[in-house]
Protein backbone atom coordinates (compact mmCIF):
# COMPACT_ATOMS: atom_id res chain seq x y z
CA UNK A 1 0.00 0.00 0.00
CA UNK A 2 1.44 3.35 -0.67
CA UNK A 3 -0.12 6.77 0.78
CA UNK A 4 0.30 10.06 -1.23
CA UNK A 5 -0.41 13.06 0.35
CA UNK A 6 0.09 16.55 -1.42
CA UNK A 7 -0.01 19.87 -0.15
CA UNK A 8 1.04 23.33 -1.38
CA UNK A 9 -2.44 24.69 -3.05
CA UNK A 10 -4.36 27.59 -2.54
CA UNK A 11 -4.72 30.59 -4.20
CA UNK A 12 -2.12 32.47 -6.43
CA UNK A 13 -2.78 35.86 -8.91
CA UNK A 14 -2.49 35.06 -12.45
CA UNK A 15 1.30 34.83 -13.73
CA UNK A 16 2.26 33.60 -9.08
CA UNK A 17 4.08 30.72 -8.60
CA UNK A 18 3.74 28.03 -6.53
CA UNK A 19 5.12 24.61 -5.78
CA UNK A 20 3.01 21.55 -4.94
CA UNK A 21 4.41 18.92 -2.94
CA UNK A 22 3.56 15.17 -2.63
CA UNK A 23 4.72 12.52 0.31
CA UNK A 24 4.71 9.12 -0.34
CA UNK A 25 5.16 6.73 1.80
CA UNK A 26 6.99 3.47 0.96
CA UNK A 27 10.08 2.30 1.12
CA UNK A 28 10.06 1.95 -2.86
CA UNK A 29 9.50 5.06 -3.70
CA UNK A 30 12.46 5.84 -5.94
CA UNK A 31 11.03 3.06 -8.40
CA UNK A 32 8.07 4.49 -8.84
CA UNK A 33 7.15 6.56 -11.47
CA UNK A 34 5.21 9.38 -10.34
CA UNK A 35 2.59 11.83 -11.84
CA UNK A 36 0.70 14.99 -11.73
CA UNK A 37 -2.67 14.85 -12.63
CA UNK A 38 -5.65 17.42 -12.10
CA UNK A 39 -9.42 18.29 -12.64
CA UNK A 40 -11.36 21.93 -13.14
CA UNK A 41 -14.86 21.84 -12.19
CA UNK A 42 -17.42 19.97 -14.89
CA UNK A 43 -13.99 18.41 -16.75
CA UNK A 44 -12.22 14.93 -16.61
CA UNK A 45 -9.37 14.79 -14.95
CA UNK A 46 -6.28 15.53 -17.54
CA UNK A 47 -2.55 14.88 -17.43
CA UNK A 48 0.00 17.55 -16.28
CA UNK A 49 3.10 16.32 -15.83
CA UNK A 50 5.01 13.58 -15.15
CA UNK A 51 8.55 11.78 -14.28
CA UNK A 52 10.07 8.36 -14.46
CA UNK A 53 11.70 6.56 -11.35
CA UNK A 54 15.29 7.90 -11.71
CA UNK A 55 14.15 11.40 -12.64
CA UNK A 56 15.48 10.75 -16.57
CA UNK A 57 12.91 11.42 -17.98
CA UNK A 58 9.76 14.19 -17.49
CA UNK A 59 6.23 14.72 -19.54
CA UNK A 60 4.41 17.36 -19.91
CA UNK A 61 1.00 18.58 -21.12
CA UNK A 62 1.20 20.56 -24.05
CA UNK A 63 -0.74 23.23 -21.63
CA UNK A 64 1.51 23.55 -19.52
CA UNK A 65 5.25 22.98 -21.34
CA UNK A 66 7.44 25.62 -20.58
CA UNK A 67 5.51 26.91 -17.46
CA UNK A 68 5.52 24.06 -15.06
CA UNK A 69 8.10 21.55 -13.83
CA UNK A 70 8.31 18.52 -11.93
CA UNK A 71 11.16 17.02 -10.12
CA UNK A 72 11.45 13.90 -7.47
CA UNK A 73 13.96 14.18 -4.74
CA UNK A 74 14.15 10.09 -3.40
CA UNK A 75 15.52 11.13 -0.43
CA UNK A 76 12.90 12.79 0.96
CA UNK A 77 10.44 10.58 -0.94
CA UNK A 78 8.35 13.28 -2.82
CA UNK A 79 7.63 14.85 -5.94
CA UNK A 80 7.17 18.44 -6.66
CA UNK A 81 5.29 20.43 -9.15
CA UNK A 82 6.90 24.10 -9.26
CA UNK A 83 3.65 26.14 -11.40
CA UNK A 84 5.14 29.66 -13.28
CA UNK A 85 3.32 31.66 -15.07
CA UNK A 86 0.17 30.78 -13.85
CA UNK A 87 -3.29 31.19 -15.43
CA UNK A 88 -6.65 31.44 -14.86
CA UNK A 89 -7.37 27.90 -16.55
CA UNK A 90 -4.82 26.43 -14.23
CA UNK A 91 -7.92 26.56 -11.83
CA UNK A 92 -8.32 22.76 -10.40
CA UNK A 93 -7.88 19.81 -8.01
CA UNK A 94 -4.35 18.64 -8.21
CA UNK A 95 -3.68 15.17 -7.89
CA UNK A 96 -0.48 12.98 -7.39
CA UNK A 97 -0.24 9.44 -8.29
CA UNK A 98 1.88 6.58 -8.37
CA UNK A 99 2.77 4.02 -10.48
CA UNK A 100 4.67 1.05 -8.77
CA UNK A 101 4.49 -1.23 -12.11
CA UNK A 102 6.72 -0.14 -14.75
CA UNK A 103 4.09 0.07 -18.29
CA UNK A 104 5.49 1.78 -21.12
CA UNK A 105 6.54 5.67 -21.47
CA UNK A 106 2.85 6.08 -23.05
CA UNK A 107 1.46 5.08 -19.88
CA UNK A 108 2.87 8.15 -17.78
CA UNK A 109 0.58 10.35 -19.29
CA UNK A 110 -2.97 7.72 -18.98
CA UNK A 111 -4.47 8.28 -15.75
CA UNK A 112 -4.51 4.63 -16.10
CA UNK A 113 -1.30 3.95 -15.78
CA UNK A 114 -1.02 4.80 -12.23
CA UNK A 115 -1.73 2.51 -9.00
CA UNK A 116 -2.09 5.19 -6.39
CA UNK A 117 -3.57 8.49 -5.93
CA UNK A 118 -3.40 11.42 -3.23
CA UNK A 119 -6.71 13.27 -2.69
CA UNK A 120 -5.76 16.26 -3.97
CA UNK A 121 -5.08 19.82 -3.13
CA UNK A 122 -6.77 22.56 -4.64
CA UNK A 123 -5.59 25.04 -7.10
CA UNK A 124 -6.79 28.80 -7.92
CA UNK A 125 -5.45 31.47 -9.94
CA UNK A 126 -6.99 34.63 -9.93
CA UNK A 127 -7.32 36.85 -13.05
Amino acid sequence: QVQLVESGGGLVQAGGSRRLSCAASGRTFSSYGMGWFRQAPGKEREFVAAISWSGGSTYYADSVKGRFTISRDNAKNTVYLQMNSTKPEDTAVYYCAAQIYYRGSYYYTAAAGYDYWGQGTQVTVSS
